[in-house]
């Protein structure tokens, strides 16, 4: 799993007119949960822009004030009208315990389907996955290279090495589509063979 730093600084003072005064200043308040007692702490808006604006998962290293834990987001809140970055919540990892992520899709092979004409359509960009932190992959490889017309791929054809997938088996990850243009002339293919 790939790894980000994010830097943070102890809260002494909570409550909304502190965390208001925080975000005045570029800051997004934070909370670290999973030790022994939550950690409340905040960190420049700037240092998550990759972490948050990205599909990849990624374990964090925090850094708050010299001490280094290490973590993944749990959680995060944005500003209904601006998009400003309100709230982020951390989960402490733990060798021993597993932990659940939402994990990315990423497709592998060509399909057949979409070489004869149709369109691939995702239906899933993300699985979510419960697995101890050395377990958790990147991303999910997904093989359509059996894919054909009007066909789709769902979650319980993906094989799981070292981690489970807790979304539904029978969700479909993605679909290739028949296109108008090819339905049309399948159909008149149809009329003239009769």
């Amino acid at each position: 799993m790939q790894s980000l730093e994010i830097i943070g600084f102890k809260r002494a003072n909570l409550g909304k007119s502190e965390a208001k005064a925080l975000r005045e200043e570029a800051q997004v308040p934070c909370v670290l949960y999973g030790g022994s007692e939550q950690v409340h702490f905040s960190s420049p808006a700037i240092l998550f822009r990759e972490l948050v604006y990205s599909p990849n998962v990624y374990q964090v290293e925090l850094n708050i004030e010299g001490t280094i834990y290490k973590a993944i987001m749990q959680d995060l809140q944005f500003h209904p009208v601006n998009e400003q970055l309100l709230h982020v919540d951390f989960l402490l990892l733990d060798d021993a315990k597993e932990v659940k992520v939402d994990v990315p899709v990423r497709y592998v092979g060509t399909s057949p389907g979409v070489m004869a004409g149709g369109k691939l359509v995702t239906k899933l960009r993300k699985l979510r996955v419960k697995a101890l932190p050395a377990n958790l992959p990147d991303s999910i490889a997904v093989d359509i290279s059996d894919l054909e017309l009007g066909k789709s791929i769902k979650v319980n054809k993906i094989t799981p090495e070292g981690y489970a997938i807790l979304t539904n088996p029978l969700s479909p990850v993605a679909t290739v589509t028949i296109p108008r243009a090819l339905k049309s002339a399948q159909t008149e293919e149809k009329k003239g063979k009769k």
